[in-house]
């Protein structure tokens, strides 16, 4: 049985979220004590997270990092803060994505459905079966969200490991944009453009940390790949 942590203060709409959920057979914890959170995600050790935005004591970007630091399981935003900076701020402090108020249930279910896919077959994989990735000296470790570079490592989000998964499985070949968004989001029709686009930055910025000499090269008109020396961004 899956197990979902539901950080939300509005009583109703977190009650909403619990018996929807519990009628698909998932094990629903919310949250009582808001500066208590992490302490109720160690404890319960969920395979997903729905987070609002505004919160008591701190907000839920800062969850959002307080979590992300301990556990790459996957993190949805459940905001009436329908801005583009809040999404992207979103991204940025580590979620996998995000959904406006008022909500569609069965949209926040197909999405949670879809994280779940992901994020069950990565942990699902045996180490002894492990796979690896390697593109200029960049070894990947798609399985740990992992990637290492002459003895020194980084961890990738979900989302960024499988950005950086089709890229480097591409060797250098031209990825679309469409075809990205496609792999990364089922449901791409609710994805802003520009969430791509964080996305691509921050991998940059990783791999610039890791001193790699892969980086992400932009395409004009035709997409991105992985290329041996990282050009800069256009």
């Amino acid at each position: 049985m899956y197990r979902i942590l539901v950080v939300e203060d509005d009583v109703k709409i977190a009650d909403k979220l619990r018996s929807s959920m519990m009628k698909y057979d998932f094990s629903v914890t919310v949250v009582e004590d808001f500066s208590q959170v992490l302490d109720t995600f160690l404890e319960t050790e969920p395979h997903l997270v729905l987070l609002d935005v505004n919160l008591p004591k701190f907000d839920g970007f800062y969850w959002c990092r307080q979590i992300r630091a301990k556990s790459l399981c996957p993190i949805i935003f459940i905001s009436a803060r329908d801005g583009q900076m809040d999404q992207v701020m979103a991204l940025e402090n580590g979620a996998d994505d995000y959904i406006t108020k008022p909500f569609d249930m069965e949209i926040v279910m197909a999405k949670i459905r879809s994280q779940l896919r992901r994020a069950v077959g990565a942990y699902s994989s045996g180490r002894e079966q492990e796979r690896s990735i390697e593109y200029a000296g960049l070894v990947l470790y798609p399985e740990r969200f992992m990637a290492s570079y002459r003895g020194t490592s980084t961890d990738f989000t979900q989302k960024e490991t499988d950005l950086l998964t089709m890229l480097m499985e591409k060797g250098g070949r031209v990825v679309s944009r469409e075809r990205l968004l496609d792999m990364m989001w089922e449901d791409q029709h609710f994805i802003d453009d520009n969430t791509l686009n964080v996305y691509i930055t921050r991998v940059r910025k990783k791999l610039r940390e890791l001193g790699a000499e892969a980086g992400i090269e932009t395409v004009r008109g035709a997409g991105y790949r992985i290329a041996a020396e990282e050009e800069p961004p256009v």
